[in-house]
């Protein structure tokens, strides 16, 4: 995803988990939706499960407190610092392993049941030519029979009006409040500049940071025909008034000529 994506991401690793009210919370309940979604797919688990865009963990920590094999991979070292911290503190066993999607050669020669992208990382994606590599390499890492399963923002309504922001955010109880909100400023038809802005109320007063990415606006139709043409089947969308999570989701699965069989490879 290149070095923009990736400074992105290490500038915000240690305060990510102030964009949520409450962090912890929010990794639970997104295990509460994404793991039975995933486990009603798949032979019974422990599943072996790569998030290949972990983050900071807020998807690998829930999958693996409901007692998944996981795997966390990121192109941000900060990211992957800060993961490996927060499994720790929780005592979880996830192997992290800093890749981009791009080339995921590092997580290793196994295949996994499923593989997880979330919270619309990947229309970090700039092009056609690297979602297609970039699913390449997710279906290189699936089993025979496997899933993948990724968030995308709806930009099927987005791109009706081109919001040039999202709604600010009031966390916090006290006098330390916290604000969060987004400024998008759209560069092309497609492509928009997110300007996440985080302000913390200290004893010092105010403090505000900022942080920019770009995202290129992806319709499900497209996404849809990338997934084929990469191999997957049974390709279907889920709004979040039938998921229950806050994105659109799809789930596609890996099927070729090799023999299914329960569990994963080792």
């Amino acid at each position: 995803m290149g070095d923009p994506v990736r400074s992105f991401y290490d500038d915000l690793a240690e305060s990510y988990h102030l964009i949520f009210q409450d962090w912890e919370r929010s990794i639970d309940w997104q295990a509460g939706i994404l793991g039975p979604l995933i486990e009603a797919e798949l032979p019974p688990g422990p599943l072996r499960v790569l998030d290949c865009t972990c983050g900071i963990g807020t998807q690998a920590l829930g999958l693996a407190k409901r007692g998944h094999r996981v795997t966390g991979a990121d192109l941000s070292a900060g990211a992957i610092r800060r993961a490996r911290r927060e499994a720790g503190k929780r005592g979880l066993a996830i192997e992290f392993q800093q890749c981009d999607v791009l080339d995921l050669t590092p997580v290793g020669e196994g295949r996994f049941d499923a593989i997880l992208a979330a919270d619309n990382s990947l229309p970090h994606l700039r092009s056609e030519a690297e979602w297609a590599r970039a699913l390449e390499q997710i279906a290189s890492k699936l089993r025979h029979g496997g899933l993948l399963v990724a968030t995308i923002r709806d930009y099927d309504d987005i791109l009706q009006t081109r919001p040039v922001s999202q709604p600010p955010a009031f966390f916090g109880e006290g006098g330390f409040r916290r604000i969060y909100h987004q400024v998008w400023d759209w560069t092309s038809e497609r492509e928009y500049a997110a300007h996440l802005y985080l302000t913390q109320k200290t004893d010092g007063g105010w403090n505000c940071r900022h942080f920019v990415a770009v995202y290129r606006a992806v319709l499900r139709s497209e996404v849809t025909r990338l997934l084929e043409q990469a191999g997957f089947n049974e390709i279907r969308w889920l709004m979040p008034e039938e998921s229950g999570f806050y994105q659109p989701l799809v789930a596609a699965r890996k099927l070729n000529n090799e023999g299914l069989g329960a569990g994963a490879d080792s």
